[in-house]
């Protein structure tokens, strides 16, 4: 069953050995992130865990991080389903939406703090690149609206608190909650926004999806629960946000409010640019009676915002080439869980139907997304292990027949750092597609028949040598033999 709250998921995360508790009280400005960014770059994948902060200095609230995007195990548990099934439970999903039930009473709003009583200290905010980072930063779901057609848009923009009462997002140019606020403030409007932090874990996982504009990111996260997410509206602005969310905060921009925005640590390794964004005003903020607090680590990949992003993005890939562009031939695609959505290496698993086949799918992938790399592979690579992928680009792809460049490619934010000229400002980025399918009989597998493999494995364990799995690279060759 698919957790339908983040105490639920937190539960089911600690059952399963995912989830460790922190008892020792921790100083937000510093303690979270660095021990978060130890167990990122020292832990290999599977041995990653979310972290529960129970006691945060300065806060009665607990900070949790890392928990949705430890790893590939930790991401499956917020669906409710095993690692192998993300990208059918995402293309389920995104076939099959079910739209937001609205309420009237939610536990996001138990207690409720306006004017005055507005403190954002109150929160357990970390700051996420200590000793660079201008302060603390909220790093969750960001709701906003169009003034024209009433849709609303979830995404993740990082948010900077400015005081008690303020802060500014980074609602970049070409993004759907800059477009959004955009349709209120040119009419001299103040645009609602709000954060929904800890909401149902598929809130989450939804919110980072690449969608068309105007699409619902709350109707793919009901896909993904099998049930209506829960809303509610917001107590001081016209906004509709997941009622079993933890804390939600409300707010308003006002046109020509603005100010300069970082620098933050962004999710390519370097230090994000200043430049100048939004302010928001903050006119309430609603939440349980004894909440938990989320954010996202990211900064120096790999992160929890890369896991969760490359997982995400590769279900929402599938669906679009097999469903939407007919290209049935794609089985499963992958994105390196390095840099999320953006920038990444997406390896592509097909059975090509005809010469050039494997290049065009390629240049589909390239051009609807954000992606830098793509690699096209048979079926019978395990598209997740990078020594079988080296295996297929070594053997089946020759660089001057096999590769597309596609020039002039734009990044709509500034964060690729390859692409950054002297004076800051960014010049046009490129991509490569790699077809490292079979195009010609190379002969059979030098391996020996499977059924003599199989004997062998009998034999290895007869003579008690060490225990092992199956890679899945090996059985695919095996089965080839």
């Amino acid at each position: 069953m698919c957790p339908l709250t983040m105490r639920d998921f937190l539960a089911a995360l600690e059952k399963k050995g995912l989830l460790r508790r922190i008892a020792r009280p921790v100083d937000r400005t510093w303690e979270p992130a660095a021990l978060a960014k130890w167990m990122y770059q020292a832990l290999p994948e599977e041995k990653r865990f979310g972290m529960y902060f129970e006691k945060v200095k300065g806060s009665a609230i607990p900070l949790v991080t890392a928990a949705l995007g430890a790893n590939s195990a930790a991401y499956a548990a917020a669906l409710g389903i095993e690692p192998e099934s993300i990208n059918d439970a995402l293309v389920r999903a995104c076939r099959n939406p079910i739209a937001p039930k609205v309420i009237d009473t939610a536990p996001c709003q138990e207690v409720v703090f306006t004017g005055k009583e507005v403190r954002l200290s109150r929160l357990p905010i970390p700051v996420w690149t200590p000793g660079k980072d201008k302060g603390p930063y909220i790093t969750s779901n960001t709701v906003t609206r169009d003034c024209d057609t009433g849709i609303q848009n979830m995404g993740v923009y990082r948010t900077m608190v400015r005081d008690e009462r303020s802060l500014t997002s980074n609602l970049a140019p070409g993004r759907q909650g800059y477009m959004n606020t955009l349709t209120w403030t040119d009419k001299g409007k103040a645009a609602p926004i709000a954060w929904a932090i800890a909401a149902p874990p598929a809130v989450h996982l939804a919110a980072v999806a690449n969608l068309p504009y105007g699409a619902d990111e709350l109707g793919i996260a009901g896909g993904m629960m099998g049930t209506a997410v829960r809303v509610v509206k917001c107590r001081t602005v016209d906004l509709l946000v997941p009622a079993d969310a933890e804390i939600i905060i409300e707010g308003e921009v006002h046109p020509g409010d603005t100010e300069m925005e970082g620098p933050f640590g962004e999710f390519a390794g370097y230090m994000g640019p200043v430049e100048r964004r939004p302010v928001v005003r903050v006119t309430a903020i609603t939440q349980r009676k004894n909440p938990i607090y989320y954010g996202y680590t990211s900064q120096m990949p790999p992160s929890e915002s890369t896991v969760i992003q490359s997982l995400t993005h590769a279900g929402i890939l599938l669906k679009t080439l097999r469903y939407d562009l007919g290209e049935t031939a794609v089985s499963d695609i992958f994105v390196d869980l390095t840099f999320g959505g953006m920038l990444s290496h997406t390896i592509v698993a097909m059975k090509p139907g005809y010469p050039g086949h494997a290049k065009k799918v390629g240049r589909l992938v390239a051009e609807m997304s954000l992606v830098k790399r793509v690699t096209v592979v048979d079926e019978d690579v395990d598209i997740r292990d990078h020594t079988h992928v080296d295996w297929a680009m070594n053997c089946r792809y020759n660089p001057s027949r096999d590769t597309v460049l596609i020039d002039d490619a734009y990044f709509p934010v500034n964060v690729d750092p390859s692409v950054r000229s002297a004076n800051s400002q960014d010049t046009m980025g490129s991509k490569i597609v790699c077809d490292a399918t079979l195009k010609v009989g190379a002969g059979e597998f030098s391996l020996p028949p499977r059924e003599i493999m199989m004997k062998a494995l009998d034999l290895w364990k007869e003579i008690g040598l060490p225990e092992f799995d199956i890679p899945r690279r090996a059985k695919l060759r095996i089965d080839h033999s």
